[in-house]
C-alpha cells in the first residue's frame, strides 16, 4: 500500500454555508474528511493526515500531519465560517507542512475541497501547479457546489499541468441525492489511478472511468469496509473448507466399499502343504494327483 502524507483543505469560506448538500457543504466536507483519513490510514497504518482551513482572514493549519482521528475531528469542530477562501495561498502552506513531515519516505499529496468562485487568474494556477509537480507534490482538487465555468476552467488547467506519475486528479461533484462522502467513493482520489469513475467527474477524474469496485476482491473495497471484507473472506475460506472435508469423506467410503468387494481366504488353512509349498498353489495339487496315480498304479501291479 501507498505510503503517504496527506494535507486535507476545507473550504470554509461563506459559500460553505449553503444548503445545497446535505446537511451543508462544509458538514459534508466533515463527513469527507473522515473518509479520507480512514482510507489513508487504512490503506497503510503509517501513513498521516494533516487538516487545514483556507478561508477567513486567510489560511490556517488545524491539525499537523498525525495518524489520530480525534485530532482532525477536533480541528473540524474549530474551524469557523468566514470570509473568502485562499486556493493559493494554502496549497504553498499545506506544501509547507508537508516538506516538515517526520517521515521522508511518504510520500506528499494535497487534497483540496472548493465550493466558491477561484480567484487567482488562469495564469497564477498554471504556475502554482508547476511548481507544485516540480517539489513532487501532487495535488487532488474536489470541486462541488455552483461552480461557474471560469472557475472550472482555471481548476482543468491546473489539474492539466501538474499531472503526474504521483496521480493528481480532479473530480467536480455536481449537486445531488447522494452524500459528498459517497460521491467521493467513486472517484480516483480514494480508489486509486485507473480506478473508479463518476460520470460528474472533470477531466482529471475521467481517466478512471474505465475502472471500477469490480477489481477488488469480492468486488469489495477493504480500506472502504474491512469488516465485511474479513467476512466474506472467512466465508470462503469456511466453504472451501466444507467442501474438502466432503470430498475426503466420500473417498475414505468409495475405499472402504472396494475394500469389501474382495474376497478373505480360509483363515483355517495353513500357510504351507505337506510338500512345504505354498497352500493353495496350483503345484501342489499337481504334485498331489501324481502320488495318487503313483500310489494306484503300485496297488494294481500287487494284485497282479
Amino acid at each position: 500500500m501507498v505510503l503517504e502524507a496527506t494535507m486535507i483543505v476545507v473550504d470554509n469560506s461563506e459559500s460553505s454555508r449553503n444548503g445545497d448538500y446535505v446537511p451543508s457543504r462544509f458538514e459534508a466536507q466533515s463527513d469527507a474528511v473522515n473518509l479520507i483519513f480512514q482510507a489513508k490510514t487504512q490503506s497503510n497504518p503509517e501513513s498521516a493526515v494533516g487538516l487545514m482551513s483556507m478561508g477567513g482572514a486567510g489560511p490556517e493549519v488545524l491539525t499537523t500531519l498525525t495518524t489520530d482521528i480525534g485530532k482532525i475531528l477536533d480541528g473540524l469542530h474549530r474551524t469557523k465560517i468566514k470570509g473568502s477562501s485562499h486556493v493559493s495561498t494554502s496549497i504553498n502552506i499545506a506544501a509547507l507542512a508537508l516538506k516538515h513531515r517526520q517521515n521522508k519516505s511518504q510520500r506528499q499529496r494535497i487534497i483540496v475541497f472548493t465550493c466558491s468562485p477561484i480567484i487567482e487568474s488562469e495564469k497564477a494556477m498554471e504556475k502554482l501547479a508547476k511548481r507544485m509537480k516540480k517539489v513532487n507534490i501532487a495535488i487532488d482538487f474536489i470541486a462541488f457546489g455552483d461552480l461557474s465555468d471560469e472557475t472550472t476552467k482555471k481548476l482543468e488547467v491546473f489539474n492539466e499541468n501538474i499531472k503526474g506519475g504521483e496521480g493528481s486528479h480532479l473530480a467536480i461533484i455536481p449537486p445531488g441525492p447522494n452524500l459528498l462522502s459517497d460521491s467521493i467513493i467513486t472517484t480516483p482520489i480514494l480508489a486509486g489511478e485507473g480506478m473508479g469513475g463518476n460520470p460528474g467527474m472533470g477531466s482529471g477524474g475521467g481517466e478512471g472511468a474505465q475502472g471500477g469496485g469490480n477489481d477488488f476482491e469480492f468486488g469489495v473495497d477493504p480500506s472502504m469496509d474491512p469488516e465485511l471484507a474479513i467476512a466474506l473472506r472467512m466465508s470462503l475460506e469456511e466453504e472451501n473448507a466444507r467442501k474438502e472435508k466432503e470430498k475426503k469423506e466420500r473417498e475414505d467410503q468409495e475405499g472402504k466399499a472396494n475394500l469389501e468387494g474382495i474376497p478373505e481366504g480360509d483363515e483355517k488353512q495353513p500357510l504351507l502343504d505337506q510338500n512345504g509349498e505354498a497352500s493353495g498353489s496350483g503345484s501342489g495339487d499337481k504334485d498331489a494327483e501324481t502320488d495318487k496315480k503313483d500310489k494306484d498304479d503300485g496297488d494294481k501291479m500287487d494284485t497282479a
